[in-house]
């Protein structure tokens, strides 16, 4: 399948709230037909350290995709071990 199929299909699925409904996604700006730019939220899972928490983030689906994974950036802050807390 396409890249622009493929993100077009994960799109339609962010719009209309299908699957997790602690996580929500969609394009960064309605016009962008490359579907390059993404913003996600997370909201921390209850009885968690994460409980009540809304997390933002950046992420850059490049010309590999679904090849290479997206480029993933937290715009909230986040102590997990596995984010690097310069750069998100």
């Amino acid at each position: 399948m396409p890249r622009t199929f493929r993100l077009y299909d994960e799109l339609e699925k962010g719009e209309k709230g299908l699957g997790d409904q602690s996580v929500s996604y969609g394009l960064d700006k309605g016009d962008d037909q490359t579907f390059t730019m993404w913003n996600g939220t997370i909201v921390g899972p209850p009885s968690t350290n994460f409980d009540g928490r809304i997390y933002f983030l950046n992420i850059t689906c490049g010309e590999s995709y679904p090849k290479e994974q997206p480029q993933v950036k937290f715009c909230s802050k986040i102590n997990i071990p596995s984010v690097n807390s310069s750069n998100g």
